[in-house]
């Protein structure tokens, strides 16, 4: 049986590749975190360069995801014991297998539309969070995370340019309705500016750059919901989080309001066209008749209260609503999603994870990245309120368990950080 000390030392992930070494850009965890973020544009790609359909655009996806799969675990040593024992001490990565055995479970009595179809999106779900486990059960962990949110945040970056030079919608927003629309982009672009923060507090590498292209590419997509949830958090951030100097904060406020002013007429022409031309089914009174259709269906057999519909059992499952026959996605609200899908086990697992995550956060000590990935969640809350995923979490799976690892902490220290790459700026003690 191994030693206390020797748990303790193996409770830290990162310490050791920290304190080491400089961290060097690791080649398969970039392409995973490219990938994650620049699949969310390959159905329209598929159709825009070689004409191919949406169903296989979705299906390239999966089966690259797959294949990413299966290059990382032929380059895994699973001879090594430390490849299960390190990630099986989070708890958020057993609350993920949870889910993933509860959806799993639930295409036995699943009302989708396809199984087949529904298994694959299965089988993507799994793979992703394998392709990250995986990733951090190697030596150099430490790199290969920060090497996965590099290559998200610069696949995302192309993803804005892209978004830029599409065709403007007639309601003015970026992206396409059925494909990439403006909700996707604004919410990998939030996604990628919190991870940009995140590198820029381990002071790994400049991002000021990227992080203001990708925060005006937000804005101008015109997501709503996004745009509100990022910068109520933002706000949060700059409230509460000691670590930042005045000049810094005094410059995000300004930035906010410059922002603002040089988008205000878009803002004004788009609530226009909302209020007088949208679709009714995707305003506030169309997201209440999807709402009360889905806390409805719970009560429709006797098993749903308490495992609910099970996996994929919206899309092309539940009826059109409103006069322009609208075909919603998922239950424009996270928990009300979780609660048809899976019934009172949906919400206990997804209270499992967002719970453990939070917890885990809140036991860091004197850590920088404490108050950022606390407000991180707290934008995942807030967009939950009108929005969801078909499949996955609002806070994907993959990046539960990313978060879950590199914040496993040591007692009440810190294993994100090792005490020599802290600036003396960013070194002071967070209260959040």
């Amino acid at each position: 049986m191994a030693s206390a000390e020797e748990k303790d030392v193996s409770s830290s992930i990162f310490i050791e590749e920290t304190a080491a070494k400089p961290v060097s850009l690791q080649g398969l965890a970039f392409a995973a975190g490219f990938f994650f973020s620049f699949r969310l544009a390959l159905p329209l790609l598929g159709i825009w360069l070689i004409g191919l359909e949406p169903s296989t655009g979705t299906a390239m996806a999966i089966g690259i995801d797959l294949l990413l799969f299966g290059v990382v675990c032929f380059d895994t040593d699973f001879s090594s014991r430390a490849v299960f024992q390190r990630l099986a001490q989070a708890s958020t990565f057993r609350w993920v297998l949870a889910f993933l055995f509860l959806s799993l479970c639930s295409l036995l009595w699943s009302d989708t539309a396809s199984i087949v179809n529904s298994l694959a999106y299965w089988i993507g779900l799994a793979a992703d969070v394998g392709i990250v486990s995986l990733l951090l059960c190697r030596e150099s962990a430490f790199a290969e995370s920060q090497s996965l949110l590099k290559g998200f945040i610069w696949s995302t970056c192309f993803l804005a340019l892209i978004a830029w030079i599409m065709p403007l919608r007639d309601d003015l927003r970026l992206g396409d309705e059925l494909y990439f629309n403006a909700n996707e982009i604004g919410n990998v672009c939030a996604f990628a500016i919190f991870f940009a923060q995140y590198l820029a507090r381990r002071n790994d590498g400049k991002w000021r750059i990227p992080a203001l292209f990708l925060t005006i590419t937000l804005v101008r997509s015109l997501s709503k919901t996004t745009i509100i949830a990022f910068f109520i958090s933002e706000g949060v951030l700059l409230f509460c989080d000691r670590s930042m100097s005045r000049k810094t904060k005094a410059a995000l406020i300004s930035l906010a309001l410059v922002l603002t002013l040089v988008f205000w007429g878009l803002f004004e022409a788009y609530y226009d066209v909302y209020t007088t031309a949208g679709n009714q089914a995707t305003t506030l009174t169309g997201r209440i008749a999807i709402w009360l259709y889905a806390l409805g269906a719970v009560f429709d057999h006797a098993w749903t209260p308490w495992i609910g519909h099970g996996f994929d059992a919206w899309w092309k499952v539940v009826p059109p609503f409103g006069n322009e026959q609208f075909e919603a996605r998922h239950a424009e609200n996270e928990v009300l999603q979780q609660l048809y899908a899976y019934g009172a086990a949906g919400i206990v697992v997804l209270a499992g994870i967002y719970g453990s995550l939070y917890r885990q956060l809140r036991r860091l000590v004197q850590e920088p990245t404490k108050p950022l990935l606390l407000c991180f969640l707290l934008f995942i809350v807030i967009r939950g309120l009108d929005e969801a995923e078909a499949f996955d979490l609002l806070l994907p799976l993959w990046s539960v368990v990313l978060i879950g690892a590199i914040t496993t902490e040591r007692g009440t220290q810190s294993a994100v950080m090792a005490p020599q790459n802290i600036s003396p700026e960013l070194s002071s003690d967070c209260n959040f």
